[in-house]
């Protein structure tokens, strides 16, 4: 796997990596990750992957974090 870069945002780490003909988007926050995979022939670059980024997609991202915050408190507190 090849990193490519940051992505800067106002939500969490982002990274851009590139692997197997597909670019990987790994957000990450706190001790969560989230991982979306998208086809190098899906998109004409990296400038591509990041308008695919915006403001409504990362929020939903962040709420997917919450919810898997959620989950995982859940599991925590069941084995006390």
């Amino acid at each position: 796997m090849r990193f490519v870069k940051n992505i800067e945002n106002d939500y969490c780490a982002a990274t851009l990596f590139s692997a197997n003909n597909k670019y990987i988007i790994k957000f990450e926050a706190g001790n969560l990750e989230q991982i979306y995979k998208v086809s190098e022939l899906d998109v004409s670059g990296e400038d591509d992957v990041e308008e695919m980024l915006g403001d409504t997609f990362m929020k939903k991202v962040m709420q997917r974090f919450q919810e898997m915050h959620e989950d995982f408190d859940e599991i925590l507190d069941s084995i006390d």
